[in-house]
């Protein structure tokens, strides 16, 4: 048996912004310049989802169960991440809405992905891709969407407790 190319940090972000335009209609290019991706890149990403059986058969919409599923219980083994220095950059995590209202933290416990156009000093998350800083600038969702996951990927049982009830209310409300 051939071994296949499993999903890359990137089909993440492609995956939770289909799940946000799920109700529009969309083209490569469209998706492609909202993340920073080309356009092969989003067709490849579309490939692997749908291989994965995170996405239809028509390459358009994110099926909701598979996607908690692996955003809950798979994405921090699949991309585990460590916080590193302290850094300015644009919140994640509990650090960021919807959570940073429901957690309070210290000062010297914020979670960031490295960016001089943050406001926020932190320990620095890497973020699924380098262009997360770039795409989250341009839609707060989206933004909102990542920082559950990297709660999922970094936080403690409380805060994966929480971004995945947030998680699920949001994706199964649609």
């Amino acid at each position: 048996m051939r071994a296949h190319g499993g999903l890359k940090p990137q089909d993440v972000v492609l995956l939770l912004k289909m799940f946000l335009w799920e109700d529009r209609s969309w083209r490569l290019i469209d998706i492609a310049q909202d993340l920073g991706l080309s356009q092969g890149e989003i067709s490849f990403a579309l490939q692997r989802l749908k291989k994965s059986k995170l996405i239809d058969y028509n390459k358009k919409k994110p099926l909701i169960a598979p996607t908690l599923e692996f955003l809950i219980h798979g994405v921090k083994y699949m991309f585990p991440v460590d916080p590193g220095h302290i850094e300015r950059g644009i919140p994640t995590s509990h650090s960021a809405p919807p959570l940073a209202k429901k957690i309070v933290s210290e000062k010297n416990d914020q979670y960031v992905w490295a960016s001089a156009e943050g406001k926020m000093r932190g320990q620095v998350i890497e973020p699924l891709y380098s262009e997360v800083p770039f795409a989250v600038m341009k839609d707060p969702k989206l933004h909102e969407l990542l920082a559950l996951v990297d709660a999922l990927r970094v936080g403690k049982a409380r805060e994966r407790n929480l971004a995945a009830s947030e998680l699920q209310k949001r994706m199964e409300a649609s």
